[in-house]
């Protein structure tokens, strides 16, 4: 392992007392804007600096090279949310905005703090005179924008017990109902069966479409298109890597089925490649949807980090897909995204990232990892407690499924953790989900000795199922038993990541609150 609203997190960050719920008024200051310019310069100098490395110093296709490849594009990542954020301090927000402003720069700044670190930690390891001559930049950058992050006051997400009326919002919506950022034509693109699209493009494996792959069909796709671009995936296998640049917005990926559509791939950590660079399909253009195909990486437990799909895409959504891998198949990387009635499955830390992720009505399996190792189901990485990030898991079943047919019927599951913290500010909640045997009683497994678990904030609601029970889980402060249906709403799709704003635009079905 390595916009519009935003997840409204921040579990132990309090509202400055002279703020109001939607008070921007610090993105608007001199020193704001002189802070982020400073910032996009000092990312223009790591840019340069990285583009004069020597082919020889590099290689060919080594891990170092792939690692720079990774933070040149990270950097520009960081680049675009941080004009996107000076975009939105140059303009005037009206009372009824000012609440999305924030949620907006909330998120496009949690993002791009994080950037440089996952560019570090792919350079850790390979070269240390790369290392030591880009650190002092990253750390920089790293720096000036968790500096702007502090600066934007957050919606605080209360604790156990802590409840006000803020939090009962006019956002949510019934059971079932689509959300208010969705547009009609838009919802119907999701229902719609893929036989009756008027996509924009059609890829066929045996030459009846416009492309015969993936990538081909994304290359055709209009740069930073304000309306959406369909391409349609039919029936077919497609053995390729499928990367959508962050200029690639609002494409909509649709196939015929899980399992009938699938892009493979073998990409993995042990042949060379960083964790970054092995996803099958890696996105990063904004307003992403996906439905209806498998995604996988079929390199198995013994190649270790291997990513199936990696996302970026800010007000991203993701529907009845398949994400199939082993070690980290799913890299959530950043930003705001939406999976629901998704099939997800893995072994180590497979929901890994820093982004701010629901996961609604999918069905979560863990697979037999290699003997000795344990499986656990998420890795959320918050580096920094102001950032509005974290994993929600609502209304899922989170099970193990055994696959290899040489394993006695009476061998018992592997040891399954619900998470574990990568950084120091994890995050994950998982509230009215059903859990099946496999999960150890204390549910909850340590990243290394006492690493985070004073800081991390994981929590339980009214799950079911067998390994459901919370007598037995972990003693950790940051381990909470949530009992408060107030507290618990904090993390549902209306509240957490604002979906009511822009999942209606998507198309995609949710549940804003939590279930009656």
């Amino acid at each position: 392992m390595a916009p519009q609203p935003v997840l409204i997190l921040l579990l132990f960050s309090s509202l400055c007392s002279s703020a109001t719920a939607g008070d921007t008024s610090a993105a608007h200051s001199s020193a704001f804007v002189s802070t982020l310019r400073t910032a996009l310069d000092e990312i223009s100098a790591v840019q340069s600096l990285l583009s004069t490395l020597p082919g020889l110093l590099l290689g060919g296709h080594s891990r170092l090279s792939y690692a720079v490849q990774d933070c040149t594009e990270l950097l520009s990542l960081s680049a675009d949310e941080l004009q996107f954020t000076l975009s939105a301090s140059s303009s005037t927000a009206s009372s009824s905005t000012a609440a999305r402003r924030r949620s907006d720069l909330q998120s496009w700044l949690s993002a791009a703090v994080g950037n440089q670190i996952t560019c570090a930690e792919g350079i850790e390891g390979t070269n240390q005179f790369v290392g030591n001559l880009v650190a002092g930049g990253l750390a920089t950058v790293t720096s000036l924008v968790h500096q702007l992050l502090s600066q934007i006051p957050a919606t605080a997400v209360a604790a156990e017990g802590e409840v006000n009326g803020r939090r009962n919002r006019k956002l949510l919506v019934e059971n079932g109902k689509f959300p208010a950022w969705m547009a009609a034509a838009e919802r119907r693109l999701l229902q719609a069966p893929p036989s009756s699209l008027q996509p924009d493009a059609v890829v066929a494996a045996d030459g009846t479409g416009d492309y015969s792959t993936v990538a081909e069909a994304v290359e055709a796709a209009p740069e930073k298109s304000e309306r959406r671009f369909i391409i349609y995936v039919k029936t077919g296998l497609y053995y390729e890597n499928v990367e959508i640049n962050r200029n690639k917005w609002n494409i909509v990926l649709v196939g015929d089925g899980i399992g009938a559509t699938i892009i493979s791939g073998s990409r993995n950590f042990v042949d060379g490649w960083t964790t970054f660079r092995t996803a099958t399909l890696a996105v990063s253009g904004k307003g992403f949807i996906m439905r209806d195909l498998t995604v996988e990486n079929t390199a198995g437990p013994e190649k270790h980090q291997a990513v199936a799909l990696r996302t970026d895409s800010d007000l991203s959504a993701y529907f009845s897909a398949e994400i199939a891998g082993y070690q980290d198949t799913l890299y959530a990387h950043s930003l705001r995204q939406f999976f629901r009635e998704c099939r997800i499955s893995g072994t180590i830390d497979f929901i890994f990232g820093n982004a701010a992720a629901v996961f609604q009505n999918c069905n979560i399996t863990a697979r037999r990892p290699l003997p000795h190792q344990k499986n656990s189901v998420t890795a959320h990485g918050r580096k920094y407690p102001d950032q509005n990030t974290g994993f929600s898991i609502h209304a899922c079943n989170i099970i193990f499924e055994e696959e290899d047919t040489t394993v006695p019927a009476a061998a018992p599951p592997p040891a399954t953790y619900l998470g574990r913290p990568w950084k120091e500010y994890s995050r994950t909640v998982v509230m009215q989900s059903y859990l099946g045997e496999g999960i150890r009683e204390e549910g909850w497994l340590p990243w290394a000795g006492d690493f985070a678990l004073n800081t991390l904030y994981y929590g339980e609601y009214m799950n079911t199922g067998p390994a459901s029970a919370v007598v037995g889980r972990v003693q950790w402060p940051g381990f909470h038993v949530i009992t408060d249906r107030q507290v618990a709403s904090n993390f549902t799709v209306g509240t957490f990541i604002d979906g009511d704003v822009w999942l209606p635009a998507t198309g995609v079905r949710y549940t804003a609150g939590l279930i009656e």
